[in-house]
């Protein structure tokens, strides 16, 4: 009889903006395949992300996006403070209504991380819930416009099954503003993590 995988506890969930990561973008996607063949001059696919010495160099993922840039619908834009500042409040008011318990946040100039504990909703219900609140804010922007389809329309998330794993992811998002030269901020709707599901055992033996 097979063995039971650990049950999910918590999800660790991504946003990016749109034109940011294309399915065969250099860095490697979560893509299996093109949604537009326009696309597909720009290179093959290659699934998963690669490893760090297949990674492309700043000038050359520069390069790939100036190629993609015309093929794109809608143009690209960045995460400023105002942007942000909107993004954090549409985040605030979802977990408010869901009741979300999140672990951590980060968002970024492109792209946007949270590590959330395992809900009724599953984790796509709760990409797109983000999405659909933070996209509703952002169209506000004169840059964005009312069509802009603001997020890639690629869900993507990832499975956390231990305490372990949710520390990695974790830590991992607490580091991600400094690599791009922000300074970290700490969300209100953040909490500390307690091991659940397994809290009430440490404190038991604790």
């Amino acid at each position: 009889m097979p063995q039971q995988r650990p049950m999910i506890i918590g999800h660790h969930l991504i946003w990016t903006l749109y034109g940011h990561w294309l399915a065969n973008d250099l860095r490697g996607s979560g893509s299996k395949e093109l949604y537009d063949v326009k696309f597909a001059a720009l290179g093959p696919i290659h699934h998963g992300r690669k490893p760090q010495h297949l990674q492309p160099s700043r000038r050359e993922l520069k390069a790939f996006h100036r190629r993609a840039e015309p093929l794109l619908n809608f143009p690209r834009f960045w995460i400023d403070d105002a942007k942000r500042q909107a993004i954090g409040s549409a985040f605030t008011n979802v977990i408010a209504e869901k009741g979300y318990t999140v672990w951590a946040c980060a968002i970024l100039k492109n792209h946007a991380h949270m590590v959330i504990r395992r809900h009724r909703d599953d984790a796509l219900a709760m990409w797109h819930t983000f999405a659909d609140a933070s996209r509703i804010l952002l169209r506000e922007f004169g840059d964005v416009g009312a069509e802009h389809p603001v997020w890639s329309t690629r869900p993507y998330k990832v499975f956390l099954r231990t305490p372990e794993e949710v520390l990695g992811r974790i830590e991992y998002v607490i580091r991600n503003p400094e690599k791009e030269g922000l300074l970290a901020r700490r969300y209100d709707f953040v909490q500390s993590y307690d091991n659940w599901p397994y809290h009430k055992i440490r404190a038991a033996f604790g």
